[in-house]
């Protein structure tokens, strides 16, 4: 059973997989959406206050894709570095040792996601719908994130 266990580990490859070609098709969708923005941006050759509000609303988007492709290439990386090979290059800031790391990782990019899904409606608000609302509500789920990562660093500095 202990072979057939130690092998299984590979079977992680399917997510590690998964979750790189996701980031890919993120990142790389993100750029051509940037690309056809900027495009369109010098097609039109219009500035008005109203276009660059929209403008503004559009690259907001695109970030929010390139940060979701890098929290897909975090989970990519972070699994192959747990379950495969712990001694594949990453900058310090990315280097997972622990399933807890790959987890502060994931929730810290959550964290900055959830504040451009807010900024891009900030930015998009007319006045008629209710955002102070969904500001609470991501306030909230950023300060229970937040909690969790320094309730879990305060186990690990007592460890």
């Amino acid at each position: 059973m202990r072979p057939v266990l130690g092998s299984a580990r590979y079977l992680v490859l399917i997510a590690v997989i998964g979750a790189l070609v996701a980031s890919v098709c993120l990142l790389v969708y993100g750029f051509l959406e940037g690309g056809k923005l900027v495009w369109y941006l010098f097609e039109k050759a219009e500035v008005t206050r109203k276009g660059a509000k929209e403008m503004a609303l559009e690259f907001i988007e695109i970030i929010d894709l390139f940060l979701m492709g890098t929290v897909f290439y975090i989970v990519s990386v972070g699994l192959y570095s747990l379950f495969i090979d712990p001694t594949v290059p990453t900058p310090d800031w990315l280097k997972i040792r622990t399933l807890d790391d790959l987890k502060n990782k994931l929730v810290a990019v959550v964290i900055v996601v959830l504040a451009v899904v807010f900024l891009g409606q900030a930015v998009a608000w007319d006045g008629a719908r209710d955002l102070m609302g969904l500001g609470v509500g991501i306030a909230a789920v950023i300060a229970a994130l937040t909690w969790f990562i320094s309730v879990k660093a305060g186990k690990t500095e007592k460890s």
